[in-house]
């Protein structure tokens, strides 16, 4: 029995539909995940800033508490 023809060219189309969108889903998939490595990066570049603002931050704290302490002449951690 012969080979139906436009079975078999319905079927490479489909094939070669199927072959072309995985593709692009992989590219698609490539870019994504590049992007998410990007922002992985950043995310912690800024989680270092943070941890040093807040270092910073509470070291100026205790300069003022100091400061503040000295005008008026009481230590805050001084009870009473």
């Amino acid at each position: 029995m012969p080979e139906d023809e436009i079975a078999q060219a319905e079927i490479a189309a489909l094939t070669r539909r199927f072959e072309e969108q995985a593709g692009k889903t992989d590219r698609e998939f490539g870019i994504v995940k590049s992007d998410l490595t990007a922002v992985r990066l950043q995310v912690g570049n800024l989680d270092q800033k943070l941890d040093s603002f807040i270092t910073e931050q509470q070291a100026a704290n205790a300069q003022i508490i100091a400061l503040l302490s000295n005008l008026v002449g009481k230590d805050p951690n001084t009870p009473g």
